[in-house]
């Protein structure tokens, strides 16, 4: 279960059985014993798998590290995401402490790591909640738009994916008025309509075109 979460989809039984240090038959086995338990696991020999995560699964245990690193990661999101992400981050922090083994939530309690900001970054002035479901519905956006000069302009956009960078909430898009990547502060977006324009599939092929961009070259600071 572990291999075929960290691997990315789809996981031929090749790799998986380089991965354990098995045969690819032993990797069929053990495919169909998972599925026989519960698992939910796109995919077949010759294809690779898929795996989907199964509430009916018992939970797994987590290593020391892995919990300090769930804690600092989820006190970051309170610390730097929009109102709805920092009150989500809050809620699944809790929900971590009453599932866990005692010893384990002990530990989430008490963990070395946490995060803090003495300056946290302005808040979005569109409806962070309603961009972040457009981008994963790969559904085309409009909005009014002031850049760092104070030009106002009005952006038809492809949302791929929202980042936090030099002390604000970005969005990293496709601009059809530029034809080109370009990221946007949120603070500086009003009037949000979600259009029926769709771009499914290209979502993450773009944004790792966009990506493989930023680091050959620092992102323009003015977003």
């Amino acid at each position: 279960m572990q291999a075929l979460r960290s691997m990315p989809p789809p996981a031929t039984a090749g790799m998986l059985a380089s991965e354990l240090g098995v045969s690819p038959r032993t990797i069929y086995r053990d495919i169909d014993g998972l599925r026989a338990l519960g698992a939910v696991i796109d995919g077949e020999a010759g294809f690779g798998y898929t795996l989907i995560e199964d509430a009916h699964l018992p939970p797994l245990g987590f290593e020391a590290e892995e919990l300090e690193a769930l804690v600092l990661g989820l006190r970051e999101v309170m610390e730097v995401g929009d109102p709805d992400l920092a009150q989500a981050a809050n809620s699944a922090l809790a929900k971590l402490k009453a599932r866990l083994p005692d010893g384990q939530a002990n530990r989430l309690r008490h963990a070395v790591l946490t995060a803090r900001r003495f300056e946290t970054p302005p808040k979005p002035t569109v409806d962070a909640r309603k961009l972040r479901q457009a981008a994963w519905e790969e559904r085309r956006i409009r909005f009014a738009y002031k850049d760092a000069k104070g030009d106002a302009t009005t952006r038809d956009v492809d949302p791929l994916c929202i980042t936090y960078m030099q002390m604000s909430h970005c969005l990293l898009a496709w601009c059809h008025l530029r034809q080109d990547y370009r990221a946007f502060r949120l603070d500086r977006m009003v009037d949000l309509v979600v259009l029926e324009t769709s771009f499914r599939p290209r979502r993450v092929s773009m944004l790792r075109d966009y990506m493989d961009r930023m680091r050959s070259q620092p992102p323009d600071s003015r977003c």
